[in-house]
């Protein structure tokens, strides 16, 4: 008899041992940091290639796990039930099942699982090859239980183990990147890059354009003297030539090309041939996103193209700047005009331009202002408000306050904003 209770003794301890191994690599392997794990991969590490591969198959990986935790514990279980069926009688299920029950969740579930979460890059390849033979074994039963599951809940219309999608990844990415956060302006600039990086795909380049307003420009009939004078004024290197009407864009004229022309003939401007100096314009809608056009610029190894509506009509210029300055923030030489547009007040307001754009505030200042209806703030307040504001009108949308400042005829031209009071810790 003696013997009898130590061998069941013996057993229990083993099922203990093996339901926290399970309960730990369940942990480990879910917790443990995927770019990290695919880091040693790509170094070689052979246990972190398992890990991964694991990770590819998680329902096979979580099924197998599950299944063996339970089996050891019911076995363990059951093994006790029995032994204080023996020694107590009736009343050893009740203390079997208290004895079984403090355990299993002290030894076989939160100290594993809590070493586990605290080591989880370590843990996981520790337990990556043998979790990978328990998996392998378990295999033809795990399959079987997730295939009467899925069967079990599909009248219901209920999927089980679909595949992730690519805006579930980048949304745990975009994610990744928030909590890459600190007081120092270098982390700072970090996050608004890598975030602006993930949004390129989902900005229009009518979001960054320069608006035909303000775009240089000039007319291929000017007197060829005009043009060479305007050229030279112009802090840009690229300016569109029309004829006649600004929507009639016939080239794109290159300072250096002008240059280099006029030094060719001297002081004869009348012979300079424009058309056949300046570049054939590119022609881009405004609906292209700018991760397809960085790519076009790349593949057309060109710097610059005109943007156009979908009736062909002129709507502005982009260039590869300024995608690059959407990444990295604003881009200055010393031929550039600085006007930032925004004047911080010292009750903690905004006197800002109405051309100034949403996402330039809210990377500068962290704003939330909606940037899909509108690319500037005058813009916006034009779409929120359904109509052309008058000057000292004020407006509260997204918890902004908003007041017109000035109108230039329909042009709302400064705005005094308010943000919204940040919280405090307490709430």
């Amino acid at each position: 008899m003696m013997m009898e209770w130590v061998t069941s003794l013996a057993t229990i301890v083993v099922l203990l041992v093996v339901s926290a191994f399970f309960s730990g690599s369940e942990t480990a392997l879910t917790a443990a940091s995927r770019p990290r794990i695919h880091q040693l991969a790509t170094k070689g590490n052979r246990r972190a290639r398992i890990v991964l591969n694991l990770h590819d198959h998680k329902d096979r990986l979580i099924g197998a796990i599950l299944l063996g935790n339970n089996i050891v514990n019911i076995f363990g279980s059951a093994l006790a039930t029995y032994m204080f069926l023996k020694i107590f009688g009736d009343a050893g299920v009740f203390y079997a099942t208290m004895t079984m029950t403090l355990l299993i969740v002290i030894f076989a579930e939160v100290l594993p699982k809590t070493y586990a979460i605290t080591h989880a890059d370590r843990s996981a390849l520790m337990v990556a090859a043998p979790i990978r033979i328990v998996v392998t074994l378990l295999a033809p039963i795990t399959a079987a239980i997730q295939w009467f599951a899925r069967m079990t809940v599909a009248p219901f219309g209920v999927k089980l183990a679909a595949d992730l999608s690519i805006e579930h990844d980048e949304e745990e990415l975009r994610g990744a990147i928030d909590l890459h956060d600190g007081a120092e302006p270098e982390l700072r600039q970090e996050r608004q890059m890598l975030q602006s990086i993930l949004d390129l795909d989902d900005v229009g380049v009518e979001a960054i354009m320069t608006h035909r307003q303000t775009v240089t420009m000039i007319d291929i009939d000017d007197a060829p003297a005009d043009i060479v004078n305007q050229a030279l004024a112009s802090p840009f290197t690229r300016l569109p030539l029309y004829k006649g009407d600004p929507d009639n864009i016939v080239g794109i004229l290159h300072a250096k090309a002008l240059l280099r022309e006029v030094h060719t003939i001297g002081d004869q401007l009348e012979d300079v041939d424009f058309s056949s100096l300046a570049a054939n314009p590119w022609f881009i809608p405004d609906t292209t996103t700018l991760l397809d056009q960085l790519q076009a610029f790349r593949a057309k190894r060109e710097h610059f193209a005109i943007v156009v509506d979908e009736y062909g009509a002129f709507k502005g210029i982009v260039t590869l700047e300024d995608i690059l300055e959407e990444i990295v923030g604003s881009i200055e030489d010393e031929h550039d005009i600085a006007v930032s547009g925004v004047r911080p007040q010292t009750d903690g307001t905004y006197v800002i331009s109405g051309t100034v754009t949403l996402r330039d505030l809210n990377r500068e200042f962290e704003w939330h202002l909606p940037d899909d209806q509108a690319a500037t703030l005058a813009g916006l307040l034009l779409h929120a408000s359904r109509r052309i504001p008058e000057s000292g009108q004020v407006f509260t949308f997204y918890g902004y306050r908003f007041e017109i400042l000035r109108r230039h005829r329909n042009q709302i031209t400064s705005i005094c904003v308010t943000p919204p009071a940040p919280m405090s810790d307490d709430n």
